[in-house]
């Protein structure tokens, strides 16, 4: 096999894996399977890979932390009329209370509370947890050690999300709210 055709092969497995994975796929995940490529030259076919994509129906997007296929944005209201899925119904106290723990992550049960006004949000963090978008990140060193809540990688992914950095500004959201009333 010729150096060539062993490139276009690594080429082939990682586009595979990350088609066939269902999830984001980490740079080290892939650089491990490789003993004899470079992170460098990972990062170039992956580079390639998303290059070759940009003009079809599906691309390779990095979110999460990683990289997965995804369908581009334009075709998007095509295959909800194909697959009809069930969507998620966001209320607005739903949204409302994610938010405030992917902007103030770490979070008590009872800090959202009053970044809500004094709303009871239990039955809004089960639902959240439930879905897969938040989690129990750790408990704060107070009496009680009520559970600190934070984002998952689901949450990036879901929102197509690189990192937490890639949310907008809360001036945005704050400029956004300030229009609805």
């Amino acid at each position: 096999m010729t150096p060539n055709d062993k490139k276009e092969l690594y080429r082939k497995v990682i586009e595979a894996i990350i088609f066939c994975a269902g999830r984001p796929i980490k740079l080290k995940e892939i650089i491990q399977l490789f003993e004899d490529l470079s992170s460098k030259e990972v990062e170039e076919m992956l580079k390639e890979l998303q290059r070759e994509y940009e003009r079809r129906g599906v691309r390779i997007a990095e979110v999460a932390g990683g990289y997965r296929a995804e369908s581009a944005p334009e075709v998007a209201e095509y295959l909800r009329k194909f697959f009809k899925p069930k969507d998620i119904r966001w209320s607005k106290p739903l949204l409302e209370t994610l938010a405030i723990i992917a902007y103030f992550q770490p979070i008590t049960r009872t800090e959202i509370s009053a970044k809500r006004g004094g709303v009871e949000v239990g039955p809004l963090l089960k639902v959240l947890l439930e879905r897969g978008f938040i989690k129990v990140v750790g408990r704060k060193p107070i009496p009680g050690r009520p559970a600190l809540y934070g984002t998952t990688d689901f949450f990036l992914e879901y929102f197509g999300l690189k990192s937490l950095q890639d949310l907008p500004p809360v001036s945005e959201l704050e400029k956004l709210v300030g229009e609805e009333k």
